[in-house]
C-alpha cells in the first residue's frame, strides 16, 4: 500500500508540475502576443506616415515590386 500511495504522490506532483509548466507557457505566449500586436499597429502607423510623406517614391516601389513578382511567377 505504502507504493500505491509513493506511485499516487509522484503523479499528483507531475501532473502539478506540468499544469504550472502550461499555465506560464500561456501567460508567455500572451504576453508575446501583445508585443507582436503593438509591433505591427506601430509598423503600420509607420509605413502609413512614409506612404503619405512620399507617394510618388511609394508608388514606384509597388510598381518595381509587383514587376519583380511578376517575372519570377511567370517564368517557365
Amino acid at each position: 500500500m505504502e507504493t500505491l500511495d509513493k506511485v499516487s504522490d509522484s503523479a499528483h506532483e507531475a501532473y502539478d508540475k506540468i499544469t504550472r509548466a502550461s499555465s506560464h507557457a500561456v501567460d508567455v505566449i500572451g504576453e508575446k502576443g501583445e508585443q507582436l500586436k503593438k509591433s505591427e499597429q506601430r509598423l503600420m502607423k509607420n509605413c502609413r506616415g512614409y506612404i503619405s510623406e512620399n507617394p510618388i517614391a511609394s508608388v514606384s516601389i509597388a510598381v518595381a515590386a509587383s514587376f519583380l513578382l511578376s517575372c519570377l511567377l511567370c517564368r517557365r
